[in-house]
């Protein structure tokens, strides 16, 4: 099974504050770690919501607005995407990662859909 772990953003993430050299060498071992087992496919941290710009759909008509975005522990820093075998195992996975962020702060674990689960 394939999911996507999103690492929810902080205000120092927000801010565009780089993490620490030792949550780097952290983070760095816990990736590499992940690798080894064969887990991580893919993975990268997210620049602040000030580089990006959101697209809203409406019918035919699309409206740009482009960040900061608000609601800070509802956006996206970061993501793994991983192979695990069950849902139990990312969590475990999860359960070993260095705190992302120098405060309290989540992880989402999401099932990404195959393309087998479109075939009725």
């Amino acid at each position: 099974m394939r999911v996507i772990v999103f690492v929810h953003a902080s205000k120092d993430s927000e801010a565009g504050v780089m993490p620490s050299t030792e949550l780097l060498t952290s983070m760095g071992a816990y990736n590499q770690t992940l690798i080894e087992a064969g887990i991580m496919r893919d993975g990268a941290g997210l620049r602040p919501t000030c580089d990006g710009v959101r697209v809203r759909f409406d019918g035919d008509s699309r409206t740009v607005s482009r960040g900061p975005f608000n609601l800070t522990s509802d956006l996206v820093s970061g993501y793994w995407i991983w192979e695990v075998e069950d849902m139990d195992e990312a969590i475990a996975w999860i359960k070993r990662c260095p705190n992302p962020h120098l405060e309290a702060g989540e992880v989402e674990i999401r099932p990404l859909y195959d393309p087998e689960d479109f075939i009725e």
